[in-house]
């Protein structure tokens, strides 16, 4: 552990100054082999954007006009702004615009085919699979107070579900004039009043309900999202005009007609000769682009000229070009590596900074995914070991108030329900149901009481007031106190102390502890049965056992027995079964002494707890004699 505090960060900065050392030395060489190359790649690249952003535009042309008239100003913006010649013609070669002068021969080959109901996809790879440019939208495009009333409907969606569910949303406009609300689960922000506004500071609107990452359930619903999906009248004409065409389409070829959406998405009718997806979408696609053709321009060829060279290119006498970028390319990797090794150490840190504010925030599950092996690394590890504690502390506190409030229920629920009926004349109130409202009280206060004991172990408030204690006569008193209940019972009880052991401890938890003990082994014991009290002496201190003869315990259920209120069987009443706190004090007296508790059992033939303690609790010299 030492020796990674004092190599990580150290290592890893020697390592990056000799790395900025190395590429400084070696710079000069692996400019001059690789400048040449770079050059042409970017050349190539930006030839490529600029091709692509030129077709994009030319695309927008035709599938928003008739005609190509009046597509020259576009021409002359585009070659300005890259730097290219471009030429649009027909496709028989009639020049229809030109960035150059007129009377300008053509480049020797096409760029490509402006088209916007057959794209290049080598040019806009993420066209459409029928490669119809969706801007072309030609008889589905809105007429203006359509496309006002979709824009208006869209916007009281977004209204209602930032002012009735705290959901925030904008409006979004498609290529046909049709209005969306593109609702996030994000809370929408509360709007600031005017100044001297009686409605200033107004109270923060809470989260929306529901999983992080979804909308709260039925927003869409309550606020007419639904009703923005329904078409308008102008794209159900062209619908109903599409849909004639593709049943026409399939029916030509002896297929079945299918029933177009509003997404132009198709659901089958059910016929002997159902039509593949393939067939359909070859039909749709061809039926798309023969309504679609009288609202877009025709065709046309694009030529796009190569770049003029800038004439600074050159490298000037006595290589001042080569030797400036050198030494800007060794600026460069430096300030790069030092980038790179700030980066991968303030990664972790900024990690690790997220993870902290999250759990601030009350995110429980905020852990920190650091595969750093140096000082980083432990500090993240160490923040997820201290996060898995605070979450298992969390839950265990949870578990305890729902056990608590589970186990407080019953009898409070008898008691009042015995006195409701005792005061509408239901019940009388006799000895015996008096009797059986004390036991019940007294149950509760049992509950109450080991409450208390495992409050002030949790707190660190329980103290020990520890003297010589002989622990035959310990076991004798407990042995004593308990005997009557086991003859009740039909037990034995026995206790067992060769050599007379002695230890430090506090008398009154120490007997609490054991009589915890001798009362769960008498409770899980037949008739017949024995409980026997053991202790004897070891090199580390005393071992106090409580033996039975009773029913045992499950291996699976053993790591579980000193938990608080868990029982073996499930369908035993808390009158038989104890309030489920006995075994849970025990162990936490043992623990304030600095000794443990334990258990072995063999199913059908008992069970043996035992407490091993020290000569004397932490902080206390032990005692070597007998008082």
């Amino acid at each position: 552990m030492a020796r990674n505090r004092g190599h990580g960060l150290l290592v890893r900065l020697l390592a990056g100054s000799v790395l900025v050392a190395i590429c400084s030395i070696t710079a000069t060489a692996w400019l001059a082999a690789t400048s040449t190359s770079g050059t042409i790649r970017q050349e190539q690249g930006e030839t490529l954007a600029s091709d692509a952003r030129i077709n994009d535009e030319l695309l927008g042309y035709a599938a928003t006009h008739r005609t190509w008239d009046g597509v020259a100003p576009l021409v002359r913006e585009l070659a300005r702004g890259t730097g290219r010649r471009i030429a649009l013609t027909t496709e028989p070669r009639r020049v229809i615009a030109d960035s150059a002068e007129p009377g300008s021969p053509l480049p020797a080959r096409p760029s490509a085919v402006v088209d916007p109901l057959a794209v290049d996809v080598t040019l806009v790879p993420s066209a459409a699979a029928d490669r119809i440019d969706r801007r072309a939208t030609g008889p589905f495009t809105l007429t203006a107070a359509e496309r006002a009333r979709s824009r208006a409907a869209a916007g009281r969606v977004v209204a209602c579900a930032r002012e009735r569910y705290g959901v925030a949303g904008r409006v979004t406009v498609a290529p046909g004039g049709r209005a969306s609300a593109v609702l996030s689960p994000v809370p929408a922000a509360t709007p600031s009043a005017p100044a001297g506004d009686p409605r200033a500071a107004p109270t923060p609107m809470p989260a929306p309900p529901g999983t992080p990452g979804e909308l709260p359930l039925g927003v869409e619903e309550a606020c007419g999202a639904d009703e923005l999906r329904e078409p308008v009248a102008t794209e159900r004409r062209a619908l109903r005009e599409l849909q004639t065409r593709v049943t026409a389409c399939l029916r030509r070829s002896g297929l079945s007609p299918v029933i177009l959406r509003p997404d132009l998405t198709w659901t089958a009718r059910p016929s002997r000769t159902p039509a593949t997806e393939r067939q359909v979408a070859a039909c749709l696609a061809e039926e798309r682009r023969a309504q679609l053709r009288p609202y877009v321009a025709p065709p046309a060829v694009l030529f796009i000229g190569t770049p003029e060279q800038a004439a600074g290119l050159e490298l000037g006498p006595g290589g001042t070009l080569r030797i400036t970028g050198a030494a800007a390319l060794v600026l460069v990797l430096a300030v790069g590596v030092s980038a790179l090794i700030a980066t991968r150490l303030t990664r972790p840190v900024h990690a690790l900074t997220g993870a902290v504010r999250r759990m601030r925030e009350g995110d429980a599950t905020a852990r920190v995914d650091v595969r750093d092996r140096g000082e980083i690394g432990q500090l993240a590890a160490a923040f997820n070991e201290m996060a898995e504690h605070l979450d298992r502390m969390e839950r265990q506190r949870r578990e305890m108030v729902s056990d608590v409030s589970h186990e407080l229920r019953t009898p409070i629920s008898n008691v009042r329900g015995w006195l409701e009926a005792a005061q509408d004349g239901v019940a009388e109130l006799d000895r015996e149901l008096v009797a059986s409202l004390v036991e019940e009280t007294l149950l509760l206060q049992h509950i109450v009481d080991d409450l208390q004991e495992l409050a002030l172990a949790d707190a660190g408030k329980l103290r020990l007031h520890p003297e010589p204690v002989a622990v035959a006569d310990l076991l004798d008193q407990v042995a004593t106190v308990h005997r009557g209940r086991a003859a009740a019972a039909g037990l034995t009880l026995l206790t067992e102390a060769p050599g007379d052991p002695v230890l430090l401890a506090d008398p009154v938890r120490l007997r609490q502890a054991v009589g915890n003990l001798v009362v769960n082994a008498l409770r899980h014991t037949g008739p017949g049965g024995r409980v026997t009290l053991r202790a004897r002496a070891t090199p580390s201190g005393v071992d106090i056992e409580v033996a039975d003869t009773g029913t045992g315990i499950a291996p699976e259920h053993l790591p579980h027995v000193f938990d608080r209120f868990w029982r073996a069987d499930k369908s035993r009443s808390r009158r038989t079964g104890g309030s489920g706190l006995g075994l849970a004090i025990v162990r936490h007296l043992a623990e304030l002494h600095g000794g443990r508790a334990s258990v072995t059992s063999v199913p059908g033939a008992g069970a043996t707890f035992t407490l091993s303690l020290p000569h004397a609790p932490p902080g206390h010299a032990p005692v070597t004699a007998r008082p």
